[in-house]
């Protein structure tokens, strides 16, 4: 039997990257909407606000428990078939009728939504060898966060020619698109199965090895500063400048330009210089954005230098971490990626709701400079915890699911 032809490399970072692209954009596209879905509802912002809510607890939740199916079962049967779910998910929101079928059907966005993050990673993992996968991890991730730097501007031009609805069947129809070329290239898409995958044991061998956890730690501080501090970019704009949803969505997309721009070369840096200094270079320039947003932000030129800083420290950052977490577990790499995923998202929700507490007490410049602040902290931490990892044979591989995978094979 001939063997079926993989697809390309950079047609698979493609296909993923688009489905990162629309899911993350999804992520952020309520939150500029949200005075227009309460006043269609009847109903007041801060309930209208329970949708975000809705979304992002199973988005969470389900995090950690699509890695282990998808190392169980595959990860493009699990990537392609939640892309479906989503597509669908997204288009059902723009028929809910009050707070509670709209809820339910972001809740369900956000169960499907939860994989393809992780599991792209985890996929990406699987196809590029180590000294290529930083360059290919940080081109996906820059292409899936720019939808997070144009999903307000998105939003607010969709809202403002057609209404919220419209914003939610725009977004699954331009989900098609990536979902149909999943489907299309389903058949070469790589896919690698552990039937041996289990769920709870992955985890605590994961966590219970120093390299392993100090490397969730670094993510953690990550998701907390530098989302939590780009949350409120918006939200700066629009009370320091008076900027309206459209033209805070065009500022803030400078974030999203530097990631995709700033994933192009981190993979080149890292072979160059080592990605341990990459890692500090990314935690450096998102420390400098916070800063300078602080200290002259009301100079809009400067506070777009800021946010573009940010979003260069964001995938130098995130793309190390990432790329070294890929190597903690061969055959469990869907869990491994899964919790870094947890780890990113929760700590930015958590990141999120502890800035938006310091700004009602000490004001919107505050955030900037606590969070900036933060990132020298987590900077000096990661000089002290962590080290250069050597190609592929990263210490804390899960040793027994290995052992396992290969008993199996014999």
């Amino acid at each position: 039997m001939v063997e079926q032809q993989h697809v390309g490399r950079s047609t698979l970072i493609l296909l993923l990257g688009l489905a990162g692209f629309m899911v993350v954009a999804d992520n952020w596209v309520v939150s500029p909407i949200l005075p227009s879905i309460a006043a269609s509802l009847h109903i007041s912002i801060p309930t209208a606000g329970l949708l975000i809510t809705a979304y992002m607890i199973p988005f969470g939740i389900f995090q950690i428990i699509f890695g282990p199916l998808a190392d169980r079962y595959g990860k493009k049967q699990v990537i392609t078939f939640s892309m479906i779910m989503f597509t669908v998910a997204t288009g059902l929101c723009a028929f809910g009728t009050g707070l509670a079928s709209v809820g339910m059907f972001r809740a369900l966005t956000g169960v499907f939504a939860a994989s393809v993050m992780p599991i792209s990673f985890a996929l990406i993992g699987d196809s590029f060898p180590m000294q290529e996968r930083q360059q290919a991890l940080g081109t996906f991730i820059g292409i899936s966060f720019l939808g997070q730097g144009l999903s307000m501007a998105m939003g607010g031009i969709i809202s403002y020619f057609f209404n919220w609805r419209g914003v939610f069947l725009v977004y699954a129809v331009v989900s098609l698109v990536p979902t149909a070329m999943l489907i299309k290239n389903y058949r070469r898409i790589p896919s690698r199965k552990n039937p041996d995958s289990t769920i709870i044991a992955p985890y605590l061998k994961l966590l219970s090895n120093p390299e392993c956890l100090f490397t969730y730690m670094a993510i953690v501080l990550e998701g907390t500063f530098i989302i939590g501090s780009f949350s409120y970019g918006g939200s700066y704009l629009s009370t320091v400048h008076h900027y309206n949803p459209l033209q805070i969505g065009l500022v803030m997309t400078g974030f999203g330009i530097m990631s995709v721009l700033g994933g192009r070369v981190c993979g080149k840096l890292a072979n160059a210089i080592g990605s341990l200094k990459v890692l500090r270079s990314g935690l450096l320039f998102a420390a400098m954005g916070d800063l300078i947003i602080y200290l002259q932000g009301t100079n809009i030129a400067l506070f777009m230098i800021g946010i573009a800083f940010l979003g260069l420290g964001f995938i130098f950052t995130h793309s190390t971490l990432v790329t070294r977490a890929t190597g903690f577990a061969e055959k469990a790499r869907g869990t491994a990626m899964s919790l870094v995923a947890f780890c990113f998202m929760g700590s930015g929700g958590i990141g999120t709701a502890i800035g938006g507490r310091l700004i009602a007490g000490y004001g919107m410049d505050s955030v900037f400079a606590i969070y900036g602040t933060g990132l020298v902290v987590a900077l000096v931490l990661c000089i002290v915890l962590l080290r250069e990892q050597e190609g592929e044979t990263a210490t804390c591989r899960l040793a027994n699911v290995e052992h396992a995978a290969s008993e199996q094979n014999a």
